[in-house]
Protein backbone atom coordinates (compact mmCIF):
# COMPACT_ATOMS: atom_id res chain seq x y z
CA UNK A 1 0.00 0.00 0.00
CA UNK A 2 1.05 3.50 -1.07
CA UNK A 3 2.34 5.85 1.95
CA UNK A 4 1.51 9.49 2.08
CA UNK A 5 3.85 12.01 4.46
CA UNK A 6 1.59 14.02 6.38
CA UNK A 7 2.11 16.58 9.11
CA UNK A 8 0.28 16.33 12.63
CA UNK A 9 0.45 18.21 16.18
CA UNK A 10 0.76 15.53 18.86
CA UNK A 11 1.23 15.92 22.59
CA UNK A 12 4.59 16.23 23.45
CA UNK A 13 4.08 13.32 26.18
CA UNK A 14 2.22 10.93 23.33
CA UNK A 15 5.40 11.70 20.71
CA UNK A 16 7.80 11.05 23.65
CA UNK A 17 5.81 7.72 24.39
CA UNK A 18 5.96 6.92 20.59
CA UNK A 19 9.87 7.35 20.49
CA UNK A 20 10.20 4.87 23.84
CA UNK A 21 8.13 2.37 21.96
CA UNK A 22 10.10 2.95 18.61
CA UNK A 23 13.36 2.53 20.47
CA UNK A 24 12.33 -0.58 22.56
CA UNK A 25 11.11 -2.43 19.32
CA UNK A 26 13.44 -1.17 16.78
CA UNK A 27 11.10 0.29 15.04
CA UNK A 28 10.78 3.85 13.46
CA UNK A 29 7.89 6.75 14.83
CA UNK A 30 5.90 6.35 11.38
CA UNK A 31 5.98 2.78 12.51
CA UNK A 32 4.33 2.83 15.86
CA UNK A 33 2.18 5.58 15.28
CA UNK A 34 0.32 3.64 12.42
CA UNK A 35 0.49 0.15 14.09
CA UNK A 36 -1.54 2.33 16.78
CA UNK A 37 -3.81 3.89 14.09
CA UNK A 38 -4.83 0.79 12.58
CA UNK A 39 -5.54 -1.17 16.26
CA UNK A 40 -8.10 2.02 17.09
CA UNK A 41 -9.62 1.96 13.69
CA UNK A 42 -10.29 -1.82 13.77
CA UNK A 43 -8.07 -2.21 10.56
CA UNK A 44 -5.39 -4.85 12.04
CA UNK A 45 -8.47 -6.80 12.16
CA UNK A 46 -9.70 -6.69 8.72
CA UNK A 47 -6.26 -6.93 8.11
CA UNK A 48 -6.16 -10.71 9.64
CA UNK A 49 -9.53 -11.23 8.17
CA UNK A 50 -8.72 -10.31 4.43
CA UNK A 51 -5.44 -12.17 4.75
CA UNK A 52 -6.85 -15.94 6.04
CA UNK A 53 -8.66 -17.37 2.80
CA UNK A 54 -9.69 -20.51 3.01
CA UNK A 55 -10.26 -20.42 6.85
CA UNK A 56 -12.47 -22.86 8.59
CA UNK A 57 -15.89 -22.12 9.32
CA UNK A 58 -15.93 -21.44 13.08
CA UNK A 59 -12.47 -19.87 12.60
CA UNK A 60 -13.90 -17.28 10.25
CA UNK A 61 -16.83 -16.60 11.86
CA UNK A 62 -15.01 -15.81 15.36
CA UNK A 63 -12.76 -13.29 13.34
CA UNK A 64 -16.17 -12.32 11.75
CA UNK A 65 -17.64 -11.88 15.17
CA UNK A 66 -14.79 -10.17 16.87
CA UNK A 67 -15.13 -7.25 13.90
CA UNK A 68 -18.33 -6.58 14.45
CA UNK A 69 -17.86 -6.63 18.54
CA UNK A 70 -15.16 -3.53 17.65
CA UNK A 71 -16.97 -1.99 15.47
CA UNK A 72 -19.70 -1.83 18.09
CA UNK A 73 -17.70 -0.29 20.58
CA UNK A 74 -17.71 -3.56 22.87
CA UNK A 75 -15.42 -4.91 25.11
CA UNK A 76 -13.38 -7.32 23.40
Amino acid sequence: MAKVRTTVTIDEGVMKMVRIQAARSGKGDSEVIEAALREHLGLDVLDRLWSREGLPEDEAQALALEAQAFARGEPS
